[in-house]
C-alpha cells in the first residue's frame, strides 16, 4: 500500500433519516467537497430520551465525506447551517482523522484534540466504536453496551471478503453476511463498553468479531436550535 502524506485529510461522519443522505452531499458540495458515500442503516435507539443523539428505531442514511483538513471548517459548517432548515435532532455529525481510520486495529489511548464548543456542540470527547460481528450477534453487541453506558448504535448490514487462504491465514470462519455495529460514546465510557462487548459469549470463539474505535471530534447534533 502506498501512503500519500503530501495531504491531510478527514472523514465527516453524518448520520441522518433515510433519504437525507442526498441533502447533506449537495450541502457539503456547495462548500467544496467533491461528494460522497451514503450506506443504509438502522437505529437502535429504545426510547424518546435517546432520540437526542439522533438513533431512533428507524432508518438511517450514513453519509462518509473525505474532505482536506483545510476544506474541513467550511464543510462541516456548510451542513450545520443548512440543516437548521431541519427539525430538532435532525441526525449527527463528527469528523475522524483520516490517519487514525486507516490503522483501524489499533485502539490505544491517543491524544484529544480540543473539541470545538457551540450552542449546539456536545463538550465531552466522544469515540466511534465500530463493531464488525458475525450477522445476528449485533443486537447482542448493543444490548451488553447499553448495559455499560451506552445509548444507542447504528446497525449497518455487510458482507465479508475473505478468500478461503485468507481465514485459514487469520484462524477465521468465513461467514459471508456481517453486520457493523456504529456505537458513539463519550470517551470515558469506551473501555467499559468495549469489556462488556468481548465479554459476550457469542465473542468467545476465535473470529468471531472485530472492534476498532477511532475518535470523533467536532460531535455536534443537527437541526434547529
Amino acid at each position: 500500500m502506498i501512503v500519500d502524506d503530501s495531504n491531510s485529510y478527514s472523514l465527516l461522519v453524518s448520520i441522518v433519516p433515510h433519504d437525507s443522505g442526498d441533502f447533506i452531499v449537495e450541502s457539503a458540495r456547495k462548500a467544496g467537497a467533491s461528494g460522497g458515500s451514503i450506506v443504509m442503516g438502522r437505529g437502535t435507539a429504545s426510547n424518546s430520551v435517546l432520540q437526542l443523539l439522533g438513533f431512533g428505531d428507524s432508518s438511517k442514511d450514513i453519509v462518509y465525506i473525505i474532505v482536506n483538513k483545510k476544506d474541513e471548517n467550511n464543510i462541516f459548517e456548510s451542513i450545520k447551517s443548512a440543516a437548521q432548515e431541519k427539525k430538532n435532532h435532525f441526525g449527527v455529525i463528527f469528523s475522524v482523522d483520516v490517519g487514525l481510520f486507516m490503522r483501524s486495529g489499533n485502539i490505544q489511548p491517543v491524544a484529544a484534540k480540543e473539541i470545538i464548543r457551540g450552542e449546539n456542540n456536545m463538550e465531552n470527547s466522544y469515540q466511534m466504536i465500530n463493531i464488525i460481528v458475525n450477522k445476528g450477534y449485533a443486537e447482542d453487541a448493543m444490548a451488553a453496551a447499553r448495559k455499560a453506558g451506552a445509548n444507542g448504535g447504528t446497525i449497518i448490514g455487510a458482507r465479508g471478503t475473505a478468500k478461503e487462504d485468507d481465514a485459514k491465514f487469520f484462524g477465521m470462519k468465513i461467514v459471508p453476511e456481517k453486520d457493523m455495529l456504529m456505537i458513539l460514546a463519550p470517551e470515558d465510557k469506551k473501555e467499559d463498553i468495549i469489556n462488556a462487548i468481548t465479554s459476550l459469549p457469542c465473542f468467545a470463539e476465535a473470529g468471531s468479531g472485530i472492534i476498532f474505535c477511532n475518535r470523533a471530534d467536532k460531535f455536534t447534533l443537527l437541526g434547529k436550535k
